[in-house]
């Protein structure tokens, strides 16, 4: 019975995690909230200032679940700078959780609260957040036919326009997989299957991070597109070389130095304990746990109204 409790226990490790970052939620809306409202009056750059530091304070805390709790080793290869600067950052989309790939590398320059998404268009009836994350500067594009690249130009020169510090995150793949191809998702499960790629927990996150200067970039959209799939295709020869390669010894490793990074606590700890702490103050009081439902219930439905119409 004792080791079917901890079975169970174990099993359900990544429950809290899930219940904390959700449940902080009001709170750090109701914070958030309260700064839109006495910024409404100020010019657009202060109120970035402390939305990407309250920004940075709930990230810090997605962190801590993601590195410091799960004991995971993040591998650097490349060239990753230590200091702040704008950055648009072009990535391979594999998993549900690649946006935190992101995020480990802007702590890790201090530039954490610049972290801005693009955004496929669905994911703005997210409960709370939907809203909160074109408010901090996300775009949400639409795939296919529907995207709207006027609109997309726009908001990044609005961006430019407030002189908002800018960490880019794109995933020009859009997507993992289509579900209009069932035998191609049948097919890929199949092959996870008899390699054994499923129910594993993995054990370190390999981020091979090439950097490279506005100025080495073509400014014409046609070169512009080829020189992106180049990219891709270097790529592509990444990871065959990383799962494939004929020598073992070089399978599981990119080329070059690696470095292995860990997160100190410092970093992530005191922003978990900053948003429970009021969360559970919050939640001490009838009058708070009111006020917490109806940010629950009333900031969803606001939230979802305000990008039918606006976004």
């Amino acid at each position: 019975m004792l080791l079917s409790l901890v079975l169970h226990t174990y099993s359900m490790r990544y429950v809290l995690p899930a219940a904390v970052m959700m449940g902080t939620a009001p709170t750090y809306m109701l914070a958030w909230g309260a700064w839109r409202l006495l910024s409404a009056v100020l010019p657009a750059r202060f109120y970035h200032q402390v939305d990407d530091r309250l920004y940075t304070i709930y990230q810090s805390m997605v962190l801590f679940f993601f590195e410091n709790y799960t004991g995971i080793q993040i591998i650097f290869y490349g060239d990753l700078p230590k200091t702040k600067e704008n950055v648009v950052y072009i990535s391979n989309h594999q998993c549900t959780v690649d946006w935190i790939i992101a995020d480990m590398l802007a702590i890790r320059q201090n530039a954490l609260g610049h972290v801005r998404y693009v955004l496929k268009d669905g994911l703005k009836w997210l409960p709370l957040y939907g809203w909160y994350f074109y408010q901090h500067g996300g775009i949400y594009v639409k795939r296919s036919a529907k995207f709207d690249e006027k609109k997309m130009k726009s908001n990044l020169q609005a961006q430019a326009k407030a002189e908002t510090p800018m960490y880019l995150v794109i995933f020009p793949e859009g997507t993992r997989y289509n579900p209009e191809l069932p035998k191609v998702i049948a097919d890929s499960q199949s092959y996870a299957d008899k390699e054994d790629f499923l129910c594993k927990e993995c054990p370190r996150i390999h981020i091979y991070v090439d950097r490279i200067d506005v100025k080495d970039i073509p400014k014409e959209q046609m070169y512009m597109r080829r020189w992106l799939h180049e990219r891709f295709e270097i790529k592509d020869k990444l990871l065959i070389e990383f799962y494939d390669a004929k020598d073992s010894k070089r399978r599981n490793k990119f080329p070059g130095k690696c470095v292995l990074s860990k997160l100190s606590l410092k970093k992530t700890l005191p922003s978990l304990l900053f948003l429970t702490g009021l969360t559970a103050s919050m939640l001490l009081t009838e009058s708070g746990r009111k006020l917490y439902v109806k940010t629950w219930i009333y900031g969803t439905l606001f939230g979802w109204l305000w990008v039918s119409i606006i976004v």
